[in-house]
């Protein structure tokens, strides 16, 4: 590859799922390097979560341009959109209308990159209108072992050892959250399955974009001694059948305490097949966003931007893991609904009532007070939060009771 080869550099992102994919290239299209990329999404799923978190900050940017590819897997399924999309992609920068210094393709979690990558070699029109940069791979620190050791069904690809293969840069993800023996041990395992990508560390998935962008990366002579059929295959490959995606879409909001409760449950009892779990829920009691996501047991959430004045309050959900019992997470989820009885039924669940004496655990110890209202909410609280009780202490001072346990509000 020249360095005077004026076609379209393409960055393919893969990695498994949870690793941390949309998080950088949130961080490329956040950062001051004054290129103009776009960014080709897609998703295991016909419920579309990274597309909004990614297009927010396309606007702050706004030298990029969103493109997504759902409801499929990019190397199969789908890969002939990826044609039409360059294509089209291709006709307007001929036409004058649009300028690109690269191309981002994020891949799902569950593609093989090697198919991906053999588009840009095998249609000509594509072939001649931008080149493969380069592949990289983000790494699960936490997570990747038990992905590269996972049995499959006979004729069934491990697509986190394709992706580690493929790698021409290896971007060692969530390193905080193992032990340095853990890294080093994972490190040497990533080296035997590909010496050549270089490994970089680092956290939460910042890295420069000079890590990502314009790598010139990516070696087809090496590519063709690991894999001789790259350029004749069909790209035709199985996924495990065990593994699936669920979406959900309701209306209206739900109950941030019967929420954390179902998730608390999930996570503890299916975590381990669950191979990502994420969402955008919309809270009652609360003005904004619950944006979410989940690797086996490691569960993240936060409020984020608020609803709109004219925005519907819907809440988005997206499942991918293995042996998924769709009607009882739907179910499950659904009874998580905030109604118009939710109120009456926390109500009749409380200990006690309004003018009950109770003994409070506060900063100064146990201290008496009465129960002056149930189910209290002030503006001062986090969004979502309603607190059990408001009590009224007995040296004059009021309170809330943030949970309805012993050890916190008891009894008097």
């Amino acid at each position: 590859m020249s360095e005077d080869d004026q076609r379209v550099p393409v960055t393919i992102l893969t990695g498994f799922l949870g690793s941390g994919k949309t998080t950088l290239l949130n961080h490329i299209l956040t950062a001051a390097h004054g290129k103009k990329l776009a960014v080709i999404e897609n998703e295991f799923g016909d419920v579309g979560i990274d597309d909004a978190l990614l297009a927010k900050n396309a606007k702050m940017q706004a030298d990029e341009e969103i493109i997504e590819m759902m409801n499929g897997c990019i190397c199969c399924t789908v890969r002939q959109d990826l044609i039409v999309v360059l294509n089209k992609l291709s006709k307007r920068i001929k036409s004058g209308k649009l300028k690109l210094d690269g191309i981002l393709i994020e891949t799902t979690g569950m593609a093989d990159p090697a198919p991906v990558a053999q588009t840009f070699y095998v249609d000509d029109d594509v072939k001649s209108f931008a080149r493969l940069d380069g592949i990289v791979t983000l790494i699960d620190a936490k997570h990747i072992e038990q992905h590269l050791d996972e049995e499959k069904p006979e004729g069934s690809e491990n697509e986190a050892v394709e992706q580690v293969a493929f790698a021409d840069r290896m971007l060692l993800n969530k390193i905080d959250l193992v032990s340095e023996e853990d890294l080093v041990r994972v490190e040497a395992r990533l080296k035997g399955i590909n010496k050549f990508a270089p490994i970089q560390r680092c956290q939460q998935s910042n890295v420069s974009a000079e890590s990502v962008l314009d790598i010139r990366g990516f070696d087809l002579k090496r590519v063709l001694d690991m894999d001789p059929e790259f350029l004749t295959s069909d790209g035709d490959h199985s996924h495990d059948s065990t593994v699936s995606s669920l979406s959900i879409l309701q209306e209206g909001e739900v109950d941030l305490d019967l929420v954390q409760a179902w998730v608390g449950d999930l996570l503890q009892n299916k975590g381990a097949d669950i191979y990502r779990m994420k969402g955008v829920l919309a809270i009652a009691e609360s003005d904004k966003k619950f944006v979410y996501q989940a690797v086996h047991m490691i569960f993240d959430g936060n409020f984020d931007e608020e609803w709109a004045p004219d925005e519907e309050r819907n809440s988005k959900l997206v499942f991918i893991g293995k042996n998924l019992d769709k009607d009882e997470l739907k179910a499950k989820f659904e009874s998580c609904r905030f109604e118009k009885d939710t109120r009456e039924k926390k109500i009749k669940n409380l200990r006690f009532g309004v003018g009950q004496v109770v003994e409070c655990r506060t900063g100064d110890g146990w201290q008496k007070g009465k129960v002056i209202k149930l189910l209290y909410r002030d503006q001062g609280m986090p969004p979502g939060m309603v607190a059990p009780y408001q009590v009224l202490l007995d040296d004059g001072k009021l309170i809330f009771a943030p949970e309805d346990r012993d050890e916190l509000v008891r009894q008097a």
